[in-house]
């Protein structure tokens, strides 16, 4: 099993909706197959999301109820935030939906959760660092996957729902169209950032799916864990 922390709007929230019928599949429901369509069956197995603590064997000792447990406090100690504006972006040849500017109370909250959960994660084997292509990284995006366990934190970090796979060129423009066309009742609106998911894969291969998704305060100035 593995466990990832994630952003996730409600269920019944619209662009839940909309993102759930784009990538046929709903990750708050149990069970469910594998989305065969080659645009986005990566982006279905994870389920609709934004990357806080990414997916992680736990350390020998530690639990899903425990990481669960522990999601939990920490949601209630730190402030929701929100998107003003979402966007659509291309991200090298993947398709998300993006704030419209940097916000950083919102990268603070990803680097928080980083550091808060890093006790749970267990080492990467040899096998698993060898899946995020270390040759293909910067130096300091090395650095970072050897000592949390992937590249993309802190400084490289950078909020996103990933909506596809890869894209070629030629296909890009026409994907857009889709996309624009297909999540244009939220594209421009603001998207609170009101709570955390924790996230599991029962078994190697399969989609992940909602465990729990839990609240974050809605007081201006929250105390620290």
């Amino acid at each position: 099993m593995r466990v990832a922390l994630y952003f996730t709007p409600p269920r019944d929230a619209p662009v839940t909706r909309l993102a759930a019928e784009w990538l046929g599949r709903d990750a708050f429901a149990t069970g469910g197959a594998s989305v065969a369509d080659a645009l986005v069956a990566e982006p279905a197995r994870y389920g609709f999301h934004a990357t806080m603590k990414p997916p992680m064997r736990l350390r020998d000792g530690h639990t899903p109820e425990e990481i669960d447990r522990g999601l939990a406090a920490f949601c209630a100690a730190r402030a929701a935030t929100e998107i003003p504006r979402l966007a659509l972006r291309r991200i090298g040849r993947f398709f998300a939906l993006v704030p419209d500017e940097a916000l950083p109370d919102l990268d603070a909250l990803a680097g928080e959760t980083v550091r808060q959960f890093e006790r749970f994660r267990a080492p990467l084997s040899d096998a698993e660092r060898a899946r995020r292509a270390p040759d293909r990284l910067t130096e300091r995006q090395r650095a970072l996957l050897d000592a949390w366990g992937y590249p993309y934190v802190f400084e490289e970090f950078r909020f996103h729902m990933t909506l596809t796979g890869p894209v070629d060129e030629p296909d890009a423009a026409a994907v857009d169209a889709r996309l624009r066309r297909h999540f244009a009742p939220v594209l421009g609106c603001p998207l609170p950032v009101d709570g955390l998911a924790l996230f599991v894969e029962d078994e190697p291969g399969a989609p992940f799916r909602v465990r729990a998704l839990h609240p974050l305060s809605t007081e201006s100035r929250t105390r620290q864990t």
